[in-house]
């Protein structure tokens, strides 16, 4: 992890918290190891939530909470987070074993997504708030700054295209598994009925989101 630790700059006495933020349940359940990086992953989240809501605050003083939260969202998102942990090439310090539980390439990108957080977590367990906050302003604020988008609501275009078409869109919940702090959700979006496109999230509105973007991509709704 030596690596790692120069990369960011990280001076530190409990480099074990680390080897836990980027360790997935199948190379722990391979090694035998009795933890994973997901307690890191829900500990990051609620950390991350609260540093950039203080930053658009901030930022935003004319804007109310609805808008900041739509707002957060966008850089709080799955495809936010995956962009973060590829930019800081965090999958390469990623341990896991697909001979334990073979992955699709979305689930491998959702993974990347959960480490940023994870690895956040531990960033703020081991240096405290204040450097969790130099880390994400280095990571993060540029973007917010520049008003990059990482969200499109696709749900929303989808409602548009039903509403136009006259055709009832509906959503329906295909599986939910996980502990309470960090489930996942796959949904079904229907169209009069019929399943056009399947996604996966955190929860039901990420599912949704994901199941949207992919019946707008087989119907051509919306140019990407």
């Amino acid at each position: 992890m030596n690596s790692l630790f120069e990369k960011f700059g990280i001076k530190t006495e409990n480099k074990r918290i680390y080897e836990m933020a980027f360790t997935h349940g199948s190379y722990a359940t391979k090694m035998g190891l009795n933890y994973t990086y997901e307690r890191l992953e829900y500990l990051g989240d609620a950390v991350l939530s609260l540093i950039v809501s203080e930053y658009l605050y901030k930022m935003y003083p004319q804007y109310e909470e609805g808008k900041l939260t739509k707002l957060r969202a966008n850089y709080v998102c799955q495809s936010a987070l995956i962009y973060y942990s590829h930019e800081l090439g965090l999958g390469e310090y990623l341990k896991i074993s697909v001979d334990e539980l073979p992955l699709t390439e979305n689930e491998i990108l959702s993974i990347k997504a959960d480490i940023f957080e994870s690895f956040l977590g531990a960033i703020f367990l081991d240096q405290g708030i204040e450097l969790a906050n130099d880390f994400l302003s280095k990571v993060i604020f540029k973007y917010i700054d520049e008003e990059k988008v990482f969200f499109r609501d696709y749900k929303s275009s989808m409602k548009e295209y039903g509403d136009a078409e006259d055709i009832e869109i509906t959503y329906e919940v295909l599986e939910e598994h996980g502990f309470p702090h960090n489930k996942t959700f796959i949904m079904a979006i229907l169209i009069d009925g019929e399943m056009l496109g399947i996604g996966k999230g955190k929860n039901k509105k990420e599912a949704e989101q994901a199941a949207a973007k992919v019946a707008i991509e087989k119907l051509g709704v919306l140019d990407e």
